[in-house]
């Protein structure tokens, strides 16, 4: 397939922008130090030198101007090319020998993707006010604001990409497979019917004939269940690497079911687009995309809708959470396969992790008429034309902008401040990670998402034996940067740039706006004790990319992820 958007006008464009989120990023995690120049900053490699005005906002976030950035080569310029500047840096990154040329592979095809965007363009700003989920999903440009090389996709080939990419938005329709029971388990969520459920996701006209061409590979219907799986996959994994299950039937191919969904950011999520109220569902997609392999473990996932289900009924209860009206999407059933010869192997590897699945709650059942649903990673979006989709939102919403951040901060910041201070509880809430639900084009309330994987209890309090494992005991500092990193850092430090760069609302407000929730959240719970302090004045500065850089084949060991962090020093906390 030819690929028209590898052309140099779209290809100078993703340089030009990756180059500057590199100086920006780089330099925040303090793997460089950008120096005062007449015209601004610069930083000088050798015979290398970059040029660029930008205003240092707090957390040590570099505000660049875009359009300024420029490099010359022994005095004489020469193109922005991201590539170029990993390879200038290497003696500041060292990145390790044997793993550069994967780095270099995934900022390649970051770039690949950030031209497909800028050829095709997308919907503006004004129009994503109005716009449905899978619109504003597809829309997003940006894969994740800290982290460099964010849209790695390696396997993934020209056709594939404009197929099963989010920002093609092309129809995906799961192939699904037979997985004999014996080979295999299913966790259901509470109150769940295995058949029920199949019933309801499937419908009675596909599940007749999936039973058909099981029985006419003579198999016995009774003996199987149903386990969709990724097109890709199907292609590069499941046909080979598991050529001999499918010929033994543990694993039949019944073919395509009747509904079409399309991929979300997370690009192995997929929405359902034919019937919006049933489950998201979230396939192994055996690519290797920002620092690592995007399978899904069968052992892993066997506790998700136990942990979901427990998070569920702990939200429930609480009436401050209940008072944001902050809800999470439950993951309520979970199918891997174990029949294969990788799983009766001496040490763990990937390829257990090839062929499982999970189904998430839809919001769409969940919102009123006047509500629309957005990812919150669009608060951080900037349409072809640099106009921002939180800018557009403030304006249409004819609020202040300090009211509008306030209701924002009171949907997303003071549920998650309350969950750590009050459960020990933490969840990975940057923006792809949760649903904004808007209302009047002004945030009403929060969905969180992907609990399975990424909640954690930090504390030592007392848990089933079936959720036991997202204790995660760390002390009061650590806790801490459940708000600081991943919060403050992860997603405010990009937020507040938009704002104040915008002209919508100062950086210093914005902050003492942040600083009022969490003054409010502890006056509001006067008895509370807790070790936790988010006023301190300072935190650790805990770095993505460097742990990119670091290993790019697998960033963190998800069963320890607290001993795998970086920290380059210490950050002024902006609320202290």
């Amino acid at each position: 397939m030819l690929a028209p958007h590898l052309n140099p006008v779209a290809m100078g464009v993703a340089h030009r922008h990756l180059v500057t989120k590199a100086l920006s990023e780089f330099a925040h995690e303090r793997l460089l130090a950008p120096a005062a120049d007449p015209a601004g900053y610069r930083v000088t490699l050798g015979d290398v030198v970059y040029r660029f005005r930008a205003r240092r906002l707090a957390l040590e976030h570099w505000a660049i101007d875009e359009q300024s950035v420029t490099r010359t080569v022994d005095g004489v310029d020469a193109p922005l090319d991201a590539l170029a500047l990993v390879l200038e840096l290497q003696p500041l990154l060292q990145i390790p020998d044997a793993l550069l040329a994967v780095y270099l592979e995934e900022l390649s095809s970051t770039l690949a993707s950030a031209a497909f965007k800028a050829y095709h363009g997308g919907p503006s700003s004004i129009d994503l006010l109005h716009a449905d989920l899978p619109t504003i999903e597809r829309a997003m440009t940006e894969g994740h604001p800290s982290f460099v090389a964010n849209n790695g996709r390696i396997g993934f080939g020209v056709s594939e990409h404009a197929t099963y990419s989010p920002e093609a938005g092309t129809p995906i329709r799961p192939l699904w497979l037979g997985v004999r029971k014996a080979s295999s388990h299913l966790a259901l969520g509470t109150g769940l019917d295995e058949d029920a459920f199949y019933l309801d996701e499937l419908g009675p006209r596909t599940l007749d004939r999936f039973e058909a061409v099981l029985r006419a590979e003579g198999a016995d219907p009774a003996d199987y269940r149903y386990l969709p799986v990724h097109p890709w996959q199907w292609e590069h994994r499941v046909a080979v690497t598991f050529a001999p299950d499918v010929a033994r039937r543990d694993l039949v191919p019944l073919g395509h079911g009747d509904d079409e969904y399309v991929a979300q950011q997370s690009i192995r999520t997929l929405f359902n687009v034919t019937r919006p109220g049933r489950h998201y569902v979230k396939v192994a997609l055996a690519i290797q995309n920002m620092g690592f392999l995007r399978g899904l473990s069968p052992a892993y996932m066997r506790d998700s809708p136990a942990i979901n289900d427990w998070v569920f009924d702990l939200v429930g209860v609480d009436p401050t959470l209940a008072e944001c009206g902050f809800e999470v999407l439950r993951e309520r059933v979970s199918i891997g396969y174990t029949g294969d010869v990788y799983h009766r192997t001496p040490a763990s590897n990937p390829h257990r992790k090839m062929l499982a699945a999970l189904w998430r709650e839809s919001p769409v059942p969940l919102v009123g008429p006047t509500e629309q649903l957005a990812t919150m990673a669009a608060l951080l979006h900037r349409d072809a034309d640099g106009h921002a989709f939180v800018t557009a939102c403030v304006r249409a919403s004819g609020l202040t902008p300090q009211d509008w951040v306030r209701r924002y901060l009171r949907a997303y910041l003071r549920p998650l401040v309350h969950c750590l201070l009050v459960h020990e509880l933490a969840f990975m809430p940057h923006g792809e990670n949760l649903i904004l639900v808007l209302d009047g084009h002004a945030p009403a309330r929060v969905f969180m998402k992907d609990i399975g994987e990424e909640v954690a209890v930090l504390g030592d309090r007392p848990l089933p034996e079936s959720v036991s494992r997202v204790r995660h005991p760390v002390d009061a500092d650590e806790q801490a940067l459940a708000i600081f990193t991943d919060v403050f850092d992860g997603v405010f430090r990009h937020l507040a740039a938009v704002l104040d760069t915008d002209g919508v609302l100062p950086q210093d407000a914005f902050w003492a706006l942040v600083r009022e929730c969490v003054d409010q959240h502890a006056a509001d719970h006067p008895g509370l004790e807790t070790g936790v302090d988010l006023r301190a004045e300072r935190f650790a500065h805990s770095c993505l990319n460097r742990l990119q850089l670091r290993n790019t084949l697998q960033m963190v060991d998800l069963t320890d992820q607290s001993s795998s962090l970086i920290y380059a020093g210490t950050l002024a906390n902006p609320i202290a």
